[in-house]
Parts: C-alpha cells; sequence; structure tokens
C-alpha cells in the first residue's frame, strides 16, 4: 500500500501522525493533501480494519497553517485540499479512532468529531476558536457537534471558544475515554486492536448504520467551506488573522 503521510502498520491497525511533513503541529496544503490520499488507500486496503490517529509528542495538533489563510494566491488549493480532506473522512468506511495527548485546536479538534472513539490523557485540552478568528466552523461540526455534545455544549464549545480540559470534554461527550499515568496511544491502540479482531462485515455495517447518511455530512463541509472561503476575502477577518498571527509569532 503506498502510504504518504506518516504511518506505521501493526495488526491491521493503520496509525497515521497528524502534522504537516516538515514536523510541525499543524496541517498545512501538503498534510491535507497526504493525509486524504491516505485515507483513500486505507480505505479499500483489505489488510487495514482500523485507523489511529495520533499526534507528535505532547502535542495533538494546533490547527490550519495560518501563513495560507493570510496569502490569497494559496486558497484555491487550500480550499480543494480542505474540502477532499473532510469528505473522504466523514465517508471513511472503517472505524476511526484518536489518541490526543496535549492540545487539539481549530482543526485538529473538529477532525476529532469524525472519530469513532477518542481517548485523551489527563492533561489535554481542546479549543476551537473559529468565532474569535472570524470564520465558521469546518467539518461539517455544525452538524456533528450538536448530535454528539447537544446545542448548548456545542453553542458553548464553538460560539464562546472555551478551552476545555480532558474531564470536561469527556463530560460533554468528545472523549470517550480518559487514560491517566499511562500511555494514551497504548490504550488506543489496545482498543484498536479490540476492533481489529471483530467480524469485519458485521463491524463496518454496524457502523455505517450508527452514523446513517454521510451525504448531508458532505454538503455542510460544502457549504461551511464556502462561508470559510467568504470570510478570507473580507478585509476585516483578514485584518484580524493577521493581528492574531503577529501576537503568536
Amino acid at each position: 500500500m503506498n502510504i504518504h503521510a506518516q504511518t506505521e502498520f501493526r495488526n491491521h491497525t493503520l496509525i497515521v501522525t497528524v502534522s504537516s511533513d516538515d514536523g510541525r503541529p499543524v496541517l498545512d496544503r501538503r498534510a491535507y493533501e497526504s493525509l486524504a490520499r491516505t485515507f483513500h488507500e486505507a480505505a479499500v486496503d483489505d489488510e487495514v480494519r482500523v485507523v489511529v490517529l495520533r499526534g507528535l509528542d505532547g502535542c495533538f495538533c494546533l490547527g490550519g497553517d495560518f501563513s495560507e489563510f493570510l496569502d490569497a494566491t494559496k486558497h484555491q488549493r487550500l480550499i480543494a485540499a480542505v474540502t477532499d480532506m473532510f469528505r473522504t473522512l466523514a465517508t471513511f468506511p472503517k472505524p476511526v479512532l484518536a489518541c490526543v495527548d496535549g492540545d487539539a485546536v481549530g482543526v485538529g479538534c473538529t477532525i476529532l468529531f469524525h472519530c469513532d472513539m477518542v481517548l485523551a490523557s489527563d492533561e489535554s485540552t481542546f479549543r476551537v476558536p473559529f468565532v474569535d478568528f472570524g470564520l465558521v466552523p469546518d467539518a461539517a461540526t455544525s452538524i456533528l457537534a450538536p448530535r454528539k455534545l447537544g446545542y448548548a455544549g456545542a453553542f458553548r464549545f464553538f460560539c464562546l471558544g472555551d478551552t476545555l480540559r480532558a474531564e470536561d470534554a469527556k463530560a460533554l461527550g468528545l472523549v470517550t475515554e480518559i487514560v491517566a499515568g499511562g500511555s494514551v496511544e497504548e490504550a488506543a491502540l489496545g482498543r484498536a486492536r479490540q476492533l481489529a479482531k471483530k467480524p469485519v462485515a458485521a463491524l463496518l455495517q454496524t457502523r455505517d448504520l450508527l452514523k446513517g447518511d454521510t451525504g448531508v455530512l458532505c454538503d455542510r463541509i460544502d457549504q461551511e467551506i464556502s462561508l470559510f472561503q467568504q470570510a478570507l476575502q473580507d478585509d476585516v477577518t483578514l485584518k484580524r488573522l493577521q493581528r492574531i498571527a503577529r501576537l503568536a509569532a
């Protein structure tokens, strides 16, 4: 199997690292493209039964690459890559688990809503500051977040931009299990091994029934991306993003 993102393969489980090609804990266009290719190929590889997403040591993912938001010449290819990545993830036919150890911010957090299980260390934090940036959420989380967190929980998380500790994220339903005093990656791989041993057809059919119509998610991804693209053409939003980028530098 031709894998493009940084991966490992163990016992029918594909372990995928969420990061840029140059080792930063962010997703840029190339990272979106490589993740999409990886998921496309894993979807049709019978040897892959479960996918586990992991971050770099001490940080899951800090979100998108701000420099690409601020460079209009990169927007078209970036939007295409983001759309393909999230459409691929929304329609991926096999179980996806995430192991979070550290910060999950922006797209590094919204990607978790597509995971069937999210295991986190007790030091992990979760934040989606899209509204603070003048942007809307991505990855069909305008559907998935109210489903998982309830409307009030989703409104608080996305509109107030609160940072959630692991316990709060578990109470809301974003995190499935908290791993204290051990390796969250090993815990996730343990769950993956359990799933990989299940009868494949029954597992995939059950997951498909639980997830329902993924076409609705793809339509919402397109709608969110359209609003996101409009925001990147707004002078007020661009000035806000530039100011935030300077502060973060």
